[in-house]
This record gives structure tokens, sequence and C-alpha cells, in this order.
């Protein structure tokens, strides 16, 4: 933009000016200034309040760990220590436990006996395993028999896992007082298989009798060397009062 103007000596003067020149910045409003510092004070308040939480939880997580330690070590203590061992061909046996836990006692007389590396049978009549921790609850066990010590009416049972060739018999007997002491078969079971057929068999037994006081019961088998015993709980015998 151009201008002329006359001094007072009749004499014209000029000047230019630019209008390309920039205005001066306006400063910014008091009002977004105070926004903008709000958005920054509210985020630093929420960053500090996940901070505390995070360590909130996890002191929780510490605290709850501590209180917990106590019943982890009273379960160590009470779980059984396991063992194993392995088979003929390299496969690991079944583990069970050392020693059981303590149970409380049953409401009647009761008994369970297992087969054991521990004992050697006779004959005929199998004996039981007394380091394997054997269920005997107001019965005692004497010579291969549970002694009866309350009269009463009992469930008996036995299983034992045999070589099914030729003959195999499997019986459970009671020796009483009133039949002079004599062998009475409660239970029995006879098996017959071929001469060319050799396979592994179970025989189970089981059933409710009236039971005197000391009266015996004995498991008996044809032949003791046909029973198998890699596993105690494969041979077992027992009995309770109902």
């Amino acid at each position: 933009m151009s201008c002329d103007t006359k001094t007072n000596d009749g004499c014209s003067s000029g000047y230019v000016a630019d209008s390309a020149i920039s205005r001066p910045l306006i400063p910014p409003r008091p009002g977004q200034k105070c926004q903008h510092g709000w958005v920054s004070h509210s985020l630093l308040i929420m960053l500090v309040n996940v901070a505390l939480c995070g360590m909130a939880i996890q002191a929780c997580f510490i605290y709850r760990l501590y209180q917990l330690k106590p019943l982890i070590s009273v379960l160590s203590q009470d779980t059984p220590a396991m063992s194993s061992k392995l088979v003929g061909d390299g496969k690991k046996e079944v583990s069970l436990p050392a020693e059981w836990p303590g149970y409380s006692n049953p409401s009647k007389p009761a008994a369970h006996l297992t087969d054991g590396q521990d004992i050697s049978h006779g004959p005929n009549v199998m004996t039981w395993s007394t380091i394997a921790s054997p269920l005997l609850y107001k019965m005692d066990y004497k010579d291969g028999g549970l002694v009866i010590q309350k009269e009463g009416y009992y469930y008996v049972y036995s299983k034992v896992f045999f070589l099914d060739k030729n003959f195999f018999q499997h019986s459970v007997v009671l020796c009483t007082e009133k039949y002079s002491g004599k062998a009475i078969p409660l239970l029995m079971s006879e098996h017959l298989a071929p001469k060319s057929r050799e396979a592994w068999s179970n025989s189970y037994l089981g059933g409710v009798f009236h039971l005197d006081k000391d009266s015996v019961l004995l498991v008996n088998v044809s032949n003791t060397n046909k029973l198998k015993r890699h596993r105690s709980f494969e041979n077992i015998f027992g009995a309770y009062m109902i």
C-alpha cells in the first residue's frame, strides 16, 4: 500500500507499507492453559492410583502366601512318602505310600490284610503282611488267621491272583471250638483249566456269617506257589462287622 502527502514546502513525500508483515502472535487464552494443566494433573493422579493398586495387590498375595505356609508344612508332614520300583520290562510300578496317614477308628470291628514280601506262605495256608500297615480294629491276627474278638455278623472276603493252569482251589475256612477246632469251609471256588491253557486269573470270595468270639478265619489255596505276588494288593483278606 502507498500514500502521497505534501509537506509545508510543497514537496510531496511517500511511504510504502508492506502488507506482508506478520501480525503479532495472540497469547493463549487463560482458559486454554488451565485446561491443559488439568488434563496433565488428572493423568498423573491416575498413574499414581494404578501404581498404588498394584502394590496393594502384591502385598495381598505375599500376605496370603505367608498364611498358607504353615498349612503347606502340615500337609507335607501328613502326606505319606511314596515308594516305587522298576519292574522287569523297565516300566515303573504303581507307587504306593510307605505309610498311610492316620484316620479315625471304625465304629465296629474291622480288618483288612494284604500280601507282602516280608512273609512266606505255607503249602496251603496263606499268611499276611504285618508291616504293610494292616487294618486291625478290635480283631487280632495270629499265624495267618483273623481272630474274632466280638460275637456278631461279619462280612468276610478274600481275593487272590493266581496262575490258572490245571486245577486251583481258593477257600475261606473257620476254626471254632464249637466244632472241636476243625476247619469248616465258609467260602470256596475251584478253577479247572486245560493243560494247554496257561493264564493269570482272579478268584474273589465274599459272604456274611455269624461268628463267635475267639473264632479264627483262614485263607487256604490248593498251591501257594501258583500265587502271583508282584503287588501286595493283588492278594487280600478281611472281615468287618455289619
